[in-house]
């Protein structure tokens, strides 16, 4: 990792870490009596850590200049090992958060263990821990594979992957301790969301970099998912985390907008971050890992750019369909309603491009579980496309959206959409990063699949009956006109169906828990494999080189 950088960058990462370490050191001291210290203090340690690595080969020898002649993917085998890791935490804590719904007591009387705390600790572990990681690490190889260009430079993509998961550290840990702005998918509090603007913007200049370095005279449809990635979920989140703190001595800060405002800013941001976050960027993974492991072209390159287009104009103005029944103007509900139902024709328009793929490759499909996981995914992005235009619906909306239903749709999404595509990746790029045939073990990811499908499958079945008779329960009356249900009656209604989703969970965790042992160990295996193959060309073409094919 160190011996990969040139003495300049070196001293460069050096004085970055010696910036970032004044910066954490100043929050302790300015908030010494706020958890602004705390967070402060983790900041210091991070930073300090980072410099005894970056010391511990400064002088290792300088590398060879022929190492530009290759693609740089030792931020992508990074990123790969941190996103499995953050699904395993992830996952263990969504599973201890499913649990506490139906035995509440095993917060063992610590604050930090109540379901407040824990919940943020498990979206934000998976969607930024896991569905982040898992999305730099790929987009950094289908970027340099699709343009035939190196990354511009060493240091800052690193910076991009260090920085951005120590966002992620800062985050996690400030949940457990209290710290949260309480806003859906934008927990963090004000001086985490500055952080994370700076990575998020080196982010973007590496991708434009790289594109304008590209032997390539098209850009490949993955790249402008993952563009519209990362350009909208920065705009989303400057947008939403406008805010003022109390003091630059204190974590808390309070929003510019009040009332219904904030509320629509809330769901402009929250309904694009399902957007552009947990669809375009891993719709980006699927037009370029699954292509490829069918052996297949893309069935339509045609079609995945309209579809790309119609999703970006269509999903901006959908997120007040989520304030149905509020104090919103009904036009700007009937608004987002109407471009959610529209939202359904592009959204099936790549499910069905991905599904049209593996025509003729389905014999692949059933002998190969990674290419499974993609199929599979694919086949949920429909499923949850689809009921999520539904439930925009103003009459389903007032059964569906403040119940357990919501839980179902969204972890269809996560578990089936995001998580499965991610898998399938990460099983395709493992191999081919290290350098190996397979896997370590193919029947891991065999047993991996099985696990994940059984877990979404008991969970969202879990949380769809939940939810329905929820919303039946608390719209029944009897005759004198009043509720005929209590709500503590629909709370033990559910005790089954809770108990029925962390199993649901349980499984999905042993899964993600196979996975990563199953990366690991490919990983070791690999090493001799790998000094075997160094001199293996892994070369970026020359200009000269024929346009690249869709699915290349």
């Amino acid at each position: 990792m160190v011996s990969s950088l040139t003495m300049t960058e070196r001293r460069l990462a050096l004085v970055i870490l010696l910036v970032l370490s004044l910066v954490g050191l100043t929050m302790g001291v300015v908030g010494r009596s706020d958890l602004l210290g705390v967070q402060g203090f983790i900041v210091l340690v991070f930073s300090i850590g980072m410099a005894f690595i970056v010391m511990s080969d400064f002088y290792a020898p300088t590398p060879n200049p022929k190492r530009l002649e290759r693609y740089y993917d030792d931020p992508t085998k990074a990123g790969i090992v941190l996103a499995m890791i953050w699904a395993v935490i992830g996952m263990f804590v969504g599973v201890w958060v499913a649990a506490l719904l139906a035995w509440p007591d095993l917060t063992f009387d610590a604050a930090w263990a109540s379901f407040g705390r824990l919940r943020p600790v498990h979206t934000s572990g998976v969607i930024f821990g896991f569905g982040g990681n898992a999305l730099i690490a790929t987009s950094f190889h289908v970027l340099q594979r699709t343009s035939r260009a190196r990354l511009p430079d060493q240091l800052s993509p690193w910076f991009v992957l260090i920085g951005y998961n120590l966002f992620c550290l800062v985050a996690a840990s400030g949940y457990l301790i209290g710290v949260t702005q309480s806003k859906e998918y934008a927990e963090p509090e004000w001086y985490a969301d500055i952080w994370l603007v700076i990575v998020w913007v080196v982010y973007f200049l590496i991708y434009i970099r790289t594109l304008a370095r590209r032997k390539e005279p098209h850009i490949y449809v993955a790249n402008w998912y993952y563009m519209a990635f990362i350009l909208v979920v920065a705009v989303l989140h400057i947008v939403n985390n406008l805010a003022v703190p109390v003091s630059f001595g204190h974590a808390k800060s309070y929003s510019l907008f009040s009332g219904v405002q904030d509320a629509m800013t809330q769901w402009w941001y929250g309904h694009n971050a399902v957007a552009f976050f947990l669809t375009a960027g891993f719709l980006g993974m699927m037009y370029y890992y699954l292509p490829k492991r069918a052996g297949r072209p893309i069935f339509s390159y045609r079609l995945s750019i309209i579809s790309f287009w119609g999703i970006t104009f269509m999903y901006m103005w959908a997120g007040s369909h989520h304030l149905h029944y509020t104090a919103l103007p009904q036009w700007v509900q009937t608004l987002g309603m109407t471009f959610s139902l529209v939202l359904l024709v592009p959204s099936w328009a790549s499910a069905g491009n991905a599904l049209a793929t593996l025509n003729g490759a389905w014999h692949k499909v059933r002998d190969d579980a990674t290419l499974r996981f993609m199929m599979v995914a694919a086949v949920f992005y429909g499923l949850a496309t689809f009921e999520g235009s539904f439930m925009a619906i103003r009459a389903v909306n007032s059964l569906s959206h403040y119940t357990d239903w919501t839980v179902g749709h969204v972890h269809a999404g996560a578990l089936g959409w995001v998580a499965m595509i991610s898998f399938g990746s990460i099983y395709a790029l493992v191999p081919w990063m290290w350098k190996r045939e397979t896997m370590y073990s193919p029947k891991l990811v065999e047993v991996h699949f099985w696990l994940a499908l059984a877990g979404t499958i008991v969970y969202v079945f879990a949380m769809w009956n939940s939810g329905i008779i929820q919303g039946l329960m608390w719209r029944t009356y009897n005759e004198s006109g009043t509720l005929a249900y209590s709500f503590i009656d629909s709370v033990s209604a559910m005790h089954p169906y809770y108990i029925a989703r962390a199993f649901g969970g349980l499984l999905y965790l042993f899964g993600a828990t196979a996975g990563l042992y199953n990366v690991l160990m490919t990983i070791r295996t690999a090493r001799t494999a790998l000094a075997e193959s160094e001199s293996e060309p892994d070369i970026p073409l020359v200009a000269s080189a024929r346009a690249a094919q869709p699915g290349e």
